[in-house]
């Protein structure tokens, strides 16, 4: 259709061309009376309407170049390659077009790998929340269907129930781990840091596992100046700062020690949770922050791998980070960095 319009317009200025050139001609031999001066005005018109044929032509034809080499490159794209005659650093037209063409393709092409990516996040996040979810649900059938049966003795019945309620707590935590996951990948995680001791946030985070340390008779520590003040959200730093310390009573075995020192540097403040636990290989340092990572040493430990996921996600949204160093079997150390 294109190709048949752009015939037609090229007759028709043909005609236009051929009709002006007649009354030229008729107009010389109308108005002016010497010959001399009319093949002399005839030839210069001759001229010009010959250098504009060719000038039209020209354009015509670097159009067509101009047309192809468009094509090309959306050719090109689509199929997922480089142009052919794609000049990145050459100053024209075509190089501009095409450049523009491959930028709007790369950003197309990243769209699509990041779609790919989602999807498989999707994918692998509801695979990860039906195995955290399966065994409490199965747990809880299980028993509540023991617990229906009539002869079932009374001892076992408030054993089966301790139970169930075990499992219970284990899918609210996971439930309200799962709810604070999605607020803060979905941008719902709503930090107000203030000036507040670090202290006291310290002090909030460590009643979170004090019973548990003292359960398995892990000595607690603290080395925090009062007058220390910082830039930070104290209830969801406490919650991070929490999740550290938990993974740490959980990993530690029993009688040994966990120290929380807190230096100020000149730009951040450094806080750092060290333990005798099992230790971490330097391999894994980063998937510890993975989301629903658990090492096959520790699988059978309580816990749905996003403690440390959280607590990165809090502390990182603050401007802040987190480090960590370990040694199998002798312990590790995570070091939470706060801007002071």
């Amino acid at each position: 259709m294109k190709a048949r319009c752009a015939g037609v317009f090229y007759v028709l200025l043909g005609l236009m061309s051929v009709s002006l050139f007649g009354l030229l001609l008729w107009m010389l031999w109308e108005f002016v009376p010497r010959a001399s001066v009319r093949y002399g005005l005839l030839a210069v018109c001759g001229g010009i309407f010959l250098v504009a044929g060719l000038w039209i032509i020209l354009q015509r034809r670097q159009i067509g170049l101009f047309a192809d080499d468009v094509c090309e490159t959306i050719d090109a794209a689509i199929a997922g390659r480089q142009p052919e005659n794609f000049h990145p650093y050459e100053d024209s037209l075509t190089s501009k077009v095409q450049g523009k063409l491959m930028q709007y393709y790369d950003i197309m092409h990243e769209g699509r790998l990041q779609s790919q990516r989602d999807k498989e996040t999707l994918q692998s996040l509801v695979s990860d929340i039906s195995h955290q979810v399966k065994t409490p649900v199965a747990n809880l059938k299980l028993y509540t269907g023991i617990l229906q049966k009539p002869e079932l003795p009374e001892e076992k019945r408030v054993l089966f129930v301790a139970t169930m309620d075990e499992q219970i707590n284990k899918l609210d935590f996971l439930m309200q781990s799962l709810i604070k996951m999605s607020r803060l990948e979905t941008g719902t995680f709503v930090l107000t840091p203030a000036e507040a001791r670090l202290g006291d946030t310290i002090a909030q985070a460590m009643s979170t596992v004090w019973a548990k340390a003292e359960k398995k008779q892990i000595e607690l520590t603290v080395d925090c100046a009062p007058e220390i003040m910082v830039q930070h959200d104290s209830k969801w730093t406490a919650e991070a700062i929490g999740n550290i310390l938990d993974n740490a009573v959980k990993y530690t075995p029993a009688g040994g020690r966990i120290a929380i020192t807190v230096r100020p540097w000149q730009f951040y403040t450094r806080i750092d949770i060290t333990d005798t636990g099992i230790g971490i290989p330097e391999e894994h340092y980063n998937d510890v922050f993975q989301r629903f990572y658990r090492a096959q040493e520790v699988a059978a430990e309580e816990g749905v791998g996003l403690g440390l996921y959280l607590a990165n996600g809090i502390v990182t949204r603050q401007k802040g980070y987190i480090s960590v160093k370990s040694t199998v079997g002798v312990g590790t150390t995570f070091s939470v960095y706060l801007l002071s």
